[in-house]
This record gives structure tokens, sequence and C-alpha cells, in this order.
């Protein structure tokens, strides 16, 4: 006799696992739209700054005890003063993110874009908040006052003897997500006081890099 129990059975089962394999499949369908969506908006978040053009226009430049430059587009700016080393960048936002420059890391010669970066942990928090814009033109800029600073000395003699000098900058978007470090080098210029720029590398800190 024809066990209708269990044909009932194996066909309630076999529907189950039908419903349970399109429902897997409907839930990683939306896994993955949801990723693509979460990855289309830290896209419109990103910041990415490179240095700014030679044609924008410059920028008014003050630290918090006096001393100000007038920085024109595309350029760099070191300089001794007494004591102090004051430097500065005109940068440029590429993306479509406000950029939030959250710390530095200077060298006293050119770093290559195969040489590592500091850990960002290690950075120089900047002591005020700095903004780029995003898809317009900012600025960078620091100090070293402490005499006691390991890092004085040899910017100093590089910057005196108008060596190329490089800086990594850490920033982040508005939120404080997507960290990236850029590496900067300031190539002396021989006409006048400021300094060519160039970025060789961008590292990607909260994602996959894509190299």
């Amino acid at each position: 006799m024809t066990n209708w129990v269990t044909i009932s059975a194996l066909a309630s089962a076999g529907s189950t696992l039908v419903l349970a394999g399109a429902t897997f499949s409907s839930v990683r369908s939306a896994s993955r739209s949801a990723a693509a969506a979460e990855r289309l908006v830290q896209a419109g978040l990103r910041p990415v700054l490179t240095p700014s053009r030679t044609e924008d226009g410059s920028q008014k430049v003050m630290w918090a005890d006096g001393q100000k430059v007038l920085l024109p587009g595309g350029s760099g700016y070191a300089e001794v003063v007494g004591d102090a080393l004051y430097l500065a960048m005109s940068l440029r936002n590429v993306n479509t993110g406000i950029g939030v420059l959250q710390g530095w890391e200077p060298a006293p010669q050119r770093r290559l874009s195969s040489d590592p970066h500091a850990d960002p942990y290690q950075f120089r928090p900047q002591t005020r908040d700095l903004y780029v814009p995003a898809g317009e033109i900012g600025f960078w800029h620091a100090a070293i006052r402490d005499p006691q600073d390991p890092a004085l000395a040899e910017m100093r003699e590089a910057t005196e003897k108008r060596q190329t000098l490089g800086i990594d900058l850490l920033y982040t978007d508005h939120e404080g997500g997507q960290r990236t470090i850029s590496r900067f080098a300031m190539h002396p210029k021989d006409a006048d006081d400021f300094w060519f720029l160039t970025v060789s590398r961008h590292w990607n800190l909260d994602r996959p890099d894509p190299r």
C-alpha cells in the first residue's frame, strides 16, 4: 500500500528546502545590495587631498602665535623664525567628501612611495580643526617650537639648506571615518621662499587597499 503519510512528509520537507534556498538567495542578494549602497555612500563622503593647482588663489595662513603668510596656489611653505619652524601646504580636495585634517608626520628628506608610513597613532595631532571642502582648495599648516622636539633640529637644518622635505598627512571624512594617509613632498624653488608640492601615494586605513 502507498504510504501517503511518508510521501506527504517528504513533499513538505522538499518544499521547505526549496523555500529555505530561495530565502537564503534573497537575503544574500539583499546583503550585496546593502553593501553596494554603503560603498556608494562612503564614496560620496570620501576626501582625497592633493596639491592645489598653481592657478588657484592665494590663501592667508596664520598661526596661533601671530606668524602669517600669503600662500600661493600649488605651493608649500617652510621657514625658520627664531627657534620655531613653520610649515604649510596649499591643498585641493579632488573628491566629493569634506576632508578633515587629523595629524601629520614630517621627514627631513623626500620619502619614496614604497617607504612605509608611520603608525597613525604616532602622527602629530592638529591643534585646530582644518577642513578642505569637496572640490575646493584649503590648506594645512603646523609648527615645531619645542627645542626638545627630536624632529626640530633635522627639519630646521633641511629647511635652511633648502632640501626636499617630506610630509605625511592623516585625514578623515567629516564623520571621522575613512582614515587616509597621503604622502607629500615639498621641493625647494629657486626664485622665492616657497616650495613646489607633489603627492606620491594615498593609503586607505579603514578599507582594503586597492594595491
